[in-house]
């Protein structure tokens, strides 16, 4: 009988997935990048991303972590040794971003607070970034920020703790709670958006086809940016938890149906905000595209400048729908964080062979620790370039490397199919292959190549170049150099040259 840690049912393991999935970048990243892309013609792309890049690469890396049984190390290390340093190197990334990713969450909590009372007062943008960050130039850090330490500690503290309870009465009854009570939420919040005046615009803005815009490369690379980017794929996430799927799981039915979860709330999110937008534009007397010129609809603008603006304006009760937008952002943050750092929490406990326990404190801790860095008055700028680069040059690279490893190197797909296939309903074919093996490294190789030269056309954010290179470029090649230092050391017993039944025979402590 197999004793690593398990699932407790699907619905389980299709919650935690779809918690990873639906993060920020679902609420403040797609509605944005959907209206700069086309608008409704932008589905176009974007479901041909999915079933070409999106589901394939989750199917793939669920068949990884569901026949290897580790953490992203372990199980690319057992598909190849020379592959250990790419899990992880997904792994560390996965730890950077886990740093500030916790503090946004802590923003969120303030501001889920400050709702009841509409602290952000008449100017929401100068609120955030004077009275609420006392934000500091560039490269100056100033001191901590109590608003922001104490939501900060609380995060860390639910986050440390439902890991601390253990895949099954950890990871998912958390997910089984968050996950259900977000969707409600944000059903609330869009059911009270679109009842208000000018929302018929917002929406006409965000649905109204660009057919041209199909014509632009730019679009598809967005297309397929969206898809990476907000299923958590090369971020060693999905391999961890398909690693605890039982023996019989149906991986590509899971993957269809956590794909189509995710981008389903993407679509209820775009619907949302656009709806809120719509009303204020009606509300300042001018159009959708010049509020969206002048103000953005994405990013942590939209959700700490923007929003709190068409709050305040909103009759009958803002107060209440400010509160469920920001309990949103929580439910959808901290789920997605308990995944992100999972990984390191796994990858840590099986490398260096101790309780799960220690990695938590070690590992979280340490994160926990790094974190701090962004609660300061000097925050908002570290996590703007850290975020930009990591993102840009550390998760769609590892991504890249991955798929060419498996697909090319390793020549595994055919493998991983039939594993897949013995155990699916939905069963896979050539057009698998061809997607992974084809599509999905020419579309990140060209991203790779636009993103380079984007940033070298250009200083990011207009922050001085040593900034950049300090915290931006240093950062994402770091994750690199730490993924493969990780991987010098051996494991313990050999784990790299066991096999399923053996791993099946020996206890994990977790």
């Amino acid at each position: 009988m197999e004793n690593r840690s398990q699932w407790g049912s699907r619905a389980g393991f299709l919650f935690a997935a779809m918690g990873s999935a639906i993060g920020l970048g679902n609420i403040w990243r797609f509605p944005a990048t959907a209206y700069e892309s086309g608008g409704g013609a932008f589905i176009i792309p974007y479901l041909f991303a999915l079933l070409t890049a999106g589901i394939p690469l989750l199917i793939l890396e669920y068949t990884v972590g569901h026949k290897y049984r580790g953490s992203a190390p372990k199980s690319l290390g057992r598909v190849r040794k020379g592959f250990e340093w790419i899990g992880w190197w997904q792994v560390t990334i996965a730890f950077v971003i886990s740093t500030y990713y916790a503090v946004i969450i802590a923003w969120a909590i303030m501001y889920a607070y400050y709702s009841f009372n509409l602290s952000w007062g008449d100017d929401p943008t100068s609120f955030f970034v004077g009275e609420f960050l006392t934000l500091t130039d560039p490269g100056t850090f100033g001191g901590l920020v109590p608003k922001v330490l104490l939501p900060l500690l609380i995060v860390w503290v639910i986050t440390l703790g439902v890991l601390s309870k253990g895949v099954k009465k950890g990871i998912e009854k958390a997910n089984k709670i968050f996950i259900p009570t977000l969707v409600v939420l944000f059903i609330i919040i869009v059911i009270r958006a679109i009842t208000l005046e000018g929302a018929a615009s917002g929406l006409s803005a965000f649905f109204t086809p660009d057919w041209s815009s199909i014509a632009d490369p730019q679009v598809w690379v967005a297309a397929y940016g969206q898809i990476f980017f907000s299923l958590s794929i090369a971020f060693a996430i999905m391999i961890t938890y398909s690693s605890y799927l039982p023996k019989k799981s149906d991986i590509t039915n899971n993957a269809f149906i956590t794909g189509f979860a995710n981008s389903s709330f993407e679509i209820l999110a775009g619907i949302g905000v656009f709806a809120a937008i719509g009303f204020m534009a009606f509300t300042y007397d001018t159009t959708v595209s010049q509020l969206a010129a002048e103000k953005g609809v994405g990013g942590v603008g939209l959700a700490f400048m923007v929003f709190p603006e068409i709050v305040s304006q909103i009759p009958g009760i803002p107060r209440i729908f400010g509160f469920l937008f920001f309990a949103s952002l929580v439910l959808a943050g901290l789920s997605s964080l308990i995944s992100i750092t999972e990984t390191y929490v796994a990858a840590v406990s099986e490398k260096f062979n101790i309780s799960r326990g220690k990695s938590i404190m070690f590992g979280g801790g340490f994160a926990a620790a790094l974190s701090l860095l962004y609660a300061t008055q000097g925050g908002l700028n570290l996590l703007d370039t850290v975020d930009h680069f990591i993102n840009n040059f550390g998760v769609a690279l590892a991504g890249l490397f991955e798929v060419v490893a498996l697909a090319w190197f390793a020549k595994g797909l055919k493998g991983f199919q039939s594993h897949a296939n013995e155990i699916s309903d939905i069963r896979l074919g050539t057009w698998w292959r061809f997607c992974l093996g084809v599509i999905t490294p020419i579309v990140l190789g060209y991203m790779m190549l636009q993103n380079l030269r984007a940033e070298l056309s250009a200083a990011y954010g207009g922050y001085p170049i040593d900034f950049l290179f300090n915290f931006g470029w240093i950062v994402a090649i770091g994750a690199i150099f730490v993924g493969s230092l990780m991987s010098m050391k051996k494991w313990p017993n050999n784990e790299l040259d066991q096999t399923d039944s053996d791993d099946d025979k020996k206890e994990v402590a977790r």
